[in-house]
């Protein structure tokens, strides 16, 4: 005669020291999406913020217009991605520790700056007529993967986005950061770094802006000449 075995759970609902898997994952997960939305906050604060790449786009957009101005958005996108996969995989934190490393991207961000502060001054001095026979030449020595270029290569060449990374990705990713965590950063400030600098791109290529950009061409140009050298000035004489 078989009798019926009662099965007791040794960890029962409520009592002292129950461990529930699924409560330690879905704290987990609250950490990990609180981690996420203070990392894409700051993403959003430091791309967004008027800089050399925003502020190069913008006027890239008014003057040569759509095309031309998502191309260099792109070469920036391109650009931020590569630092933050530098930045996740630990490579430009070490970079960070060669004060020589950055002392060289710092020097040659520096002078890139100068030079688009140099181009922008001679354009905002050039008369209209002079700028309209310049630009026929212009927009057809420039093409699209020069544009692309131009843009990647003013990301790359700023020492203040590898330290933003590096600044973002000690926010999100810790010792026991699962490798969807580092995934989840990367991806989430991508799509943003897309919606920033190609946002740039379309809302001043409008026909609004491009109308004041006609209109104000010179004045512009100076303030973009001004922002310019005060970057790269800044860049150049700053201790990293």
């Amino acid at each position: 005669m078989r009798f019926p075995v009662e099965r007791v759970d040794p960890w029962p609902p409520g009592a002292s020291g129950a461990i529930d898997p699924i409560e330690i994952r879905a704290e987990r997960m609250n950490v990990d999406l609180h981690q996420l939305l203070i990392v894409f906050a700051a993403y959003v604060i430091a791309a967004g913020s008027p800089g050399p790449s925003n502020m190069r786009i913008m006027g890239v957009a008014m003057a040569r217009g759509r095309g031309a101005a998502l191309m260099l958005a792109s070469g920036v996108v391109s650009g931020s991605i590569f630092w933050g996969f530098m930045a996740s995989t630990g490579i430009s934190a070490l970079l960070a520790r060669y004060a020589q490393a950055l002392l060289v991207l710092q020097v040659f961000g520096g002078l890139y700056l100068l030079f688009l502060a140099f181009r922008a001054g001679r354009s905002a001095l050039t008369s209209n007529e002079k700028l309209a026979v310049r630009a026929s030449t212009d927009q057809v020595a420039l093409s699209r993967g020069e544009l692309y270029r131009k843009g990647l290569l003013m990301h790359l060449a700023n020492p203040k986005s590898v330290l933003a990374w590096i600044a973002l990705v000690t926010l999100g990713i810790g010792p026991n950061s699962s490798w969807q965590s580092i995934a989840a950063i990367l991806g989430g400030c991508a799509i943003l770094s897309v919606t920033i600098f190609c946002g740039y791109a379309i809302v001043f290529s409008t026909p609004p802006m491009v109308a004041l950009y006609r209109r104000c061409r010179r004045w512009i140009e100076s303030l973009l000449a001004m922002f310019f050298a005060f970057a790269g000035l800044r860049m150049l004489l700053s201790r990293m």
